[in-house]
């Protein structure tokens, strides 16, 4: 395993099992997780994402799956924000439980100062942003709070998906501010391709925006490396000749991330992705040969 691509991916994969297109039942998804906790790609596992109206159907269901480690959650907020932030207080006491993160809904950025107030200490917030919004009252809101940003890139219908300007200007907008983000949907495969929105034998299909590319090109758009006619050409990428990878570094075209920067962007910057799928991408990355 390179030590680049460890960097770059490690606890990258949010696993968001109960929602669409996977959309499976808790117990499934929770057995997924736990299983997954036990292969040999878990460093590359991240939260399990569980509305905050599953939690207690979660802790029932938690005995059955006992693991080894700490079942690290993000909890997704509904619009009644407080008392579903008193549900996750209750979870204080099960060792088994670590919640990490909350996930809070799109607010118009008047609301998200309001909740910035209620939220826990020492749990990663991350508050999504719609693409059709006026991002800059967003930014202003967010900055300098250490709460972080959440963008949805796809779904399952082709107008789910955000542009790959929408998508760049996104990004640039959270390296200026600093912002640290997350994204969500539709980031199933590493690089810019067409594929089926649904496992449905009738799904619609669509071009689907690459995890790898948005990964690289977050992490050079907040190292200051590389121009805006560049990232938008990154972003289209969908040939894996076109990277150089070696143990200490990722080189695309005539820029270079040295592994200390990966590093920084990952802890700093963008933080991770949640996907339906834990195997998907892993299989993918075995295609590239990214993974052994």
């Amino acid at each position: 395993m390179l030590a680049s691509i460890k960097t770059l991916f490690v606890s990258v994969v949010d696993y968001a099992g109960l929602f669409p297109p996977a959309k499976l039942d808790l117990e499934q998804a929770m057995a997924n997780y736990a299983g997954y906790q036990s292969t040999a790609y878990a460093w590359m596992l991240g939260r399990f994402v569980l509305p905050a109206s599953r939690l207690s159907k979660f802790t029932e269901l938690l005995p059955k799956f006992p693991t080894q480690q700490q079942w690290k959650l993000s909890v997704i907020l509904s619009q009644d924000i407080e008392p579903d932030i008193e549900k996750m207080r209750s979870l204080d006491k099960n060792n088994a439980i670590a919640v990490t993160s909350l996930e809070i809904p799109p607010l118009p950025p008047t609301e998200i100062k309001k909740v910035l107030s209620h939220l826990p200490e020492g749990v990663d917030s991350y508050f999504e942003i719609p693409f059709h919004s006026e991002i800059q009252a967003y930014i202003a809101v967010l900055q300098h709070t250490g709460a972080s940003a959440k963008i949805r890139t796809g779904g399952v219908t082709v107008d789910a998906f955000p542009s790959i300007s929408q998508l760049y200007e996104c990004m640039l907008a959270f390296a200026k501010a600093p912002i640290p983000f997350k994204a969500t949907a539709g980031l199933h495969h590493p690089l810019l391709g067409k594929h089926p929105l649904t496992n449905e034998p009738d799904s619609p299909v669509a071009e689907m925006h690459g995890f790898l590319n948005v990964a690289l090109v977050a992490a050079l758009i907040y190292q200051q490396k590389i121009t805006p006619e560049e990232a938008l050409e990154f972003l289209k990428e969908s040939s894996p000749e076109a990277l150089q990878i070696t143990a200490d570094s990722i080189c695309w075209q005539n820029y270079q991330l040295k592994l200390v920067e990966i590093e920084q962007t990952r802890q700093k910057f963008f933080r991770s992705f949640g996907s339906c799928s834990f195997d998907q991408p892993i299989d993918d990355l075995k295609k590239l040969k990214l993974l052994s």
